[in-house]
């Protein structure tokens, strides 16, 4: 990793602070998956998880660290409370890792200390001291944050991280935890830091923020120019709450504006050389992937991944676009990863060119799951002529997401019509093999299918969100659905994408189900061990 001043570090932490939004819990498989996408993405650091949290993430730490944190990858990161325990765990998890990190963190505003903490600040200042020490015996490359910096005094603000770096913290984050803090306020927070700190020089200022007031990524825009040489973001920008600075927007910002960002870090205001080490070209599959995993939808007027970012309906942009671009595009889609519709395989394909063409597209599959994509291929072939790169796309990251595979829908059949009662009959095989046939009437089809399921698997929930989306144009585009179901006070979510959309909304509700009774059978054997 550069750690050159007029370089900026890209710090991931959708496996930590994106998994933390409520519907995004994501298992094993799922993290590393992404993970390796992050890495072809060419973050510098991911931060893998809260290894202390539990054992499952323990475990996906532990796994990313082994299989992704290899010694020309990124650094591993787990994130530490200030607490001996939860460093420990860190740092068995990152072990395997050949560059391993260790975030620990403790809060530092008065509010936090009087309500969370119910310490006082010197109290504060000791432990910060003490932890930040202690996770040195494990790794050199220790990372400290005070949280809810924002809206903490500045002069005790500057003591901690002195304090911090003098212990041996490498890396400084300044955590705009809930979101509260104006640009102009943020960039002199940072340029406080800068004078006021005297062994600043010895540490990498990083900064972390949310989105709840929408100026996460104006915020670190104007850290970078004010000192800040890392970034802690999110694929898609998903978080708590209104989520965290996106990394697509923070690093289109400083590649198309990389001229005005230039002499902020030292360089030629003409230099062309990108200031991340970000491949532009993998942004729009890993965003992608992230949704479909998460079940968190982009919107179609999101900044650089949206439906919509490259698309033009007005007639006088229109006109403007034909004629030359740079009328209405201040970046070509190539330079993101979208490239045009075009089909690129049809149902004479063959396993090979399947298999090399979503190479091409940056997809590495075992041969478990290259087998299941390929008949889940041959089946939409059958019914689609023009079979596209976002097609493929759709039928991977739907193919590859590792929902338990419980119950299993072996049958959808429906009838509606404007003078019927919409009916659904629906066979679902049981996780001991059996298969159940139900049916049930609906104030829709859906709505009749999801009342069917509900009869055979008869786990309580509450359906809270359902969207579906076309990936391409036409008639027989392929139909992607996503659900959230809501079980007390938790959030599962499941996707599935097929050109019947009927069967699509069947599969998607049985995956978030599966996901539901999966979690409801380990909380079971949970209670069982401490009984």
């Amino acid at each position: 990793m550069k750690t050159k001043p007029e370089h900026i570090i890209i710090f991931d932490t959708t496996l930590r602070d994106g998994e933390q939004c409520p519907g995004a819990t994501l298992n094993i498989d799922e993290k590393l998956t992404i993970a390796k996408q992050l890495a072809r993405l060419g973050v510098d650091v991911i931060e893998a998880g809260f290894a202390f949290a539990s054992p499952g993430d323990f475990e996906a730490v532990h796994k990313i660290a082994q299989t992704v944190g290899i010694e020309d990858g990124p650094i591993i990161c787990s994130l530490a409370r200030a607490r001996q325990e939860d460093i420990q765990a860190a740092a068995q998890a990152i072990k395997p890792a050949a560059k391993g990190r260790i975030h620990t963190f403790i809060a530092t505003s008065d509010i936090h200390l009087k309500y969370k903490l119910k310490k006082n600040r010197q109290e504060v200042l000791a432990i910060a001291q003490e932890m930040v020490a202690y996770a040195k015996q494990f790794t050199d490359d220790v990372e400290f944050s005070p949280e809810d910096a924002g809206r903490s005094d500045p002069e005790f603000l500057y003591e901690v991280l002195e304090q911090a770096i003098s212990a041996g913290a490498t890396t400084v984050n300044i955590p705009d935890t809930v979101g509260y803090t104006t640009p102009s306020e943020f960039g002199a927070l940072i340029k406080g830091i800068k004078e006021n700190v005297p062994n600043i020089n010895q540490a990498i200022i990083s900064v972390h923020g949310h989105n709840d007031l929408g100026m996460a990524v104006a915020n670190f825009l104007e850290a970078v120019k004010n000192g800040a040489r890392q970034l802690e973001c999110t694929i898609n920008g998903i978080g708590e709450r209104a989520g965290n600075a996106a990394l697509e927007e923070l690093v289109m910002a400083l590649y198309v504006r990389r001229q005005y960002f230039n002499p902020f870090l030292g360089r030629p205001v003409d230099s062309e050389e990108p200031l991340t080490n970000i491949d532009t070209k993998q942004i729009y599959r890993t965003s992608r992937l992230v949704s479909n995993l998460t079940g968190m939808l982009v919107q179609p007027n999101k900044a650089i991944v949206g439906a919509n970012a490259f698309a033009h309906e007005s007639g006088i942009h229109q006109d403007g676009v034909l004629k030359n671009k740079l009328t209405y595009e201040i970046m070509d889609a190539r330079l993101i990863g979208l490239t045009e519709n075009q089909i690129v395989l049809g149902k004479h394909s063959g396993r090979n060119a399947f298999r090399t063409r979503l190479r091409e597209l940056g997809y590495e599959l075992t041969e478990t799951e290259l087998n299941q994509a390929f008949v889940r291929f041959k089946e939409i072939a059958d019914k689609k002529k023009e079979i596209t790169d976002w097609d493929l796309e759709a039928i991977v990251n739907d193919e590859i997401q590792q929902a338990p595979d419980l119950f299993k829908v072996e049958l959808v059949q429906v009838s509606c019509g404007s003078n019927a009662k919409p009916t659904a009959t629906v066979t679902l095989r049981t996780p001991e093999g059996e298969e159940l046939m139900d049916a049930a009437i609906g104030t829709g089809p859906v709505d009749a299918v999801y009342k069917a399921i509900n009869r055979v698997v008869n786990v309580p929930n509450q359906l809270i969100e359902f969207s579906v989306q076309s990936v391409t144009a036409g008639i027989d585009a392929i139909g992607e659905v996503t659900i959230r179901l809501k079980h007390e006070d938790r959030v599962f979510s499941g996707h599935a994408a097929n050109t019947d959309i009927i069967v699509a909304s069947a599969q998607a509700y049985v995956n978030a189900l599966n996901r539901l009774y999966a979690w409801l059978q380990n909380q079971s054997k949970q209670e069982q061990v401490t009984a």
